[in-house]
This record gives structure tokens, sequence and C-alpha cells, in this order.
């Protein structure tokens, strides 16, 4: 009896059941966007068990705001979710920082010990001369992980302030160097990852 009452009260009606609509678009909205990234970057295996989570999670938030249509802050809470799922979502790809970015840099300055400290780093580095707009210029070019974007950006503020350099997303990498080999795992991420083309 006291659980009915509790399903007819008003903190249930106006209060509990459009904070759990709200925490379920947040969670939800939050795997969806993860989930197009990871489908933008080829992660074939893991985008489908998101998507599995994602639709699950949506379908019992959406059956509840169909069961109550009377209740408007049933509408605000399952918005203001999507809204702050989106945030979320981006927020939690660059924490987690998959993937592979190629930075161009065209320099100010002499490239010697950029590219040298870069190096030194373990990063893969090529550089080749050509031909700017003022003159001749050294364009440098290095693809690393997205994890390490800051620290290589905070390399260049430092041996060459105010260079020129635009950073992309790789969608698919073959060969290439990486800096120091990594330590085999117990567990075969491969599974995971994109498949190479």
């Amino acid at each position: 009896m006291d659980t009915l009452a509790l399903f007819d009260s008003f903190w249930w009606t106006w209060v509990i059941l459009p904070l759990l609509i709200f925490a379920s678009r947040i969670l939800d909205q939050s795997i969806g966007t993860v989930r197009l990234i990871f489908v933008s970057k080829g992660f074939r295996l893991l985008a489908p068990i998101l998507g599995f989570f994602e639709v699950l999670i949506w379908l019992l938030a959406v059956t509840q705001v169909m069961k109550h249509l009377d209740n408007p802050v049933n509408f605000i809470a399952y918005a203001a979710g999507f809204a702050v799922g989106n945030y979320t979502g981006i927020l939690l790809e660059e924490k987690i920082s998959l993937g592979n970015v190629v930075i161009r840099i065209i320099p100010k300055f002499d490239t010697t010990e950029l590219i040298d400290h870069l190096r030194r780093e373990g990063y893969g580095v090529t550089a080749f001369n050509a031909e700017g707009g003022k003159g001749k210029v050294k364009i440098v070019f290095t693809i690393i992980r997205r994890k390490n974007v800051q620290k290589v950006i905070e390399c260049i503020n430092h041996f060459n302030p105010n260079s020129f350099y635009t950073i992309e997303e790789i969608k698919a990498v073959r060969e290439g160097y990486f800096g120091m080999p990594q330590h085999k795992r117990s567990f075969d991420w491969r599974l995971f990852s994109k498949k190479a083309k």
C-alpha cells in the first residue's frame, strides 16, 4: 500500500519522476554522443554495444514521459537531460581521447630544437622545405595519439612560439611510428579497435 501511495504522491509526480527522466536522458544521450564519435572513428564492435544500452535507457525514459503526458515537468526534464547529455558525452569522449591526429606545423623560427625535442620525446616527425607567401618555410608533420596533443602543443609553444599549426583527426592509420613500443596486455583490446585498411 505504501508503494502505491508513493507513486500517487506529489513528490513522485513532480520531483522524483522528472529527476529520473532527466538522469536517464543524460545517461542515454551521453552514451549516444560517444557512440556516434566511435562510429565516425570506425570502432565497429564497440559502437553497437553502446547503441544497445543507449536505446534501452531511452525506451525506459520515453515510456515514462508517454505515461504521464499531463505533467509538463517531465517534458522539461526530458529536454534538459538531452541537452546536458550531449555536453557530457563530448566531455567523456575528450577524456577517453581515442584515435590519432596529425599536427602540421609551419614555424616562424628555426625548427631544429623543436624537431629534436619531439624526436627525443618519442614522436615520429617528418619535416620538409616549402614555399610560403613570405618566402621559404619548413613544414613539420607529426602523427600522434590524441591523448598526447596537449604535450605536443606545449612543446611547439615553448620552442617555436606563435607557430601556425593545424590539428586534424585521422580515421585510419597503417604502419608508421608512434613512439616507444607499448607493453603487451593480457586482454586483446584489438577486438574493440577499428579494422585497418
